[in-house]
C-alpha cells in the first residue's frame, strides 16, 4: 500500500557531497575532519502516494451462503442429518430405558417386546421430522450453537448415547436380566 508520507532515508559515511546545491560549510561544522574514503554504503526507501490509486474501503463479510434444502443431501450419508437424528433417539432411548429399567425392573428387550415397539416408532417420527424442519429451512446447526450448547457437544452426546444403547443390550444379554 502507499503511504501518504514520503521517506527518505540516505546513511553515508561520510557526508561529502549534498544536493541541490548547498555547500558542505552550511551542512557540516568546520570543525569536522574528513578521513579517508572507504566504502560507502547508502539506502534510499521512497514511498509516494499517487491520486490516481483507488482506496478499497473496508467492507462486512458476507453472511455464510445457507444449507442445501435439498432432501438427497440432507439425508445423505455424510450430510447433516443422519447422524444427528440418530443420536437425538440415542439420547431420548438411553434415558428412558434407564428411567424405566430403574422403576420396573425390566429389561431393555422385556421394555421392547412389552409394547415399546409403538413408542419408539412414535418418539423416531416426531423427534425426525423436529429436526428436518430447520434444516429445510435452510437454517445450519453450527449457526445455533453457541456457550455450553454446541453442536459438537451433541453430536459427542448422541454418539456416546448410542454405544451407551449397545453397552446395555449387550451387558444384559450376558447378565441374563437386567442391569440395575
Amino acid at each position: 500500500m502507499a503511504t501518504s508520507a514520503i521517506m527518505q532515508s540516505t546513511v553515508a559515511i561520510p557526508l561529502t557531497r549534498v544536493s541541490n546545491r548547498v555547500s558542505v560549510n552550511q551542512i557540516v561544522p568546520s570543525s569536522y575532519v574528513p578521513r579517508p574514503r572507504s566504502a560507502t554504503l547508502l539506502f534510499r526507501c521512497m514511498a509516494k502516494s499517487s491520486k490516481n490509486e483507488e482506496v478499497n474501503p473496508v467492507t462486512a463479510p458476507t453472511p455464510s451462503p445457507k444449507a442445501s434444502t435439498n432432501v438427497f443431501d440432507l439425508l445423505a450419508f455424510s450430510g447433516p442429518a443422519p447422524e444427528r437424528i440418530n443420536g437425538r433417539l440415542a439420547m431420548i432411548g438411553f434415558v428412558a430405558a434407564m428411567a424405566v429399567e430403574a422403576s420396573n425392573g425390566q429389561d431393555l428387550f422385556a421394555q421392547i417386546s412389552n409394547g415399546g415397539v409403538p413408542w419408539f416408532l412414535g418418539t423416531s417420527m416426531v423427534l425426525t421430522l423436529a429436526s428436518l424442519v430447520p434444516l429445510f429451512k435452510g437454517i445450519s446447526v453450527q449457526s445455533k450453537s453457541k456457550g455450553l450448547m454446541t453442536s459438537d457437544a451433541e453430536m459427542w452426546n448422541g454418539r456416546f448415547a448410542m454405544l451407551g444403547l449397545v453397552a446395555l443390550a449387550f451387558t444384559e444379554y450376558l447378565k441374563g436380566s437386567a442391569l440395575v
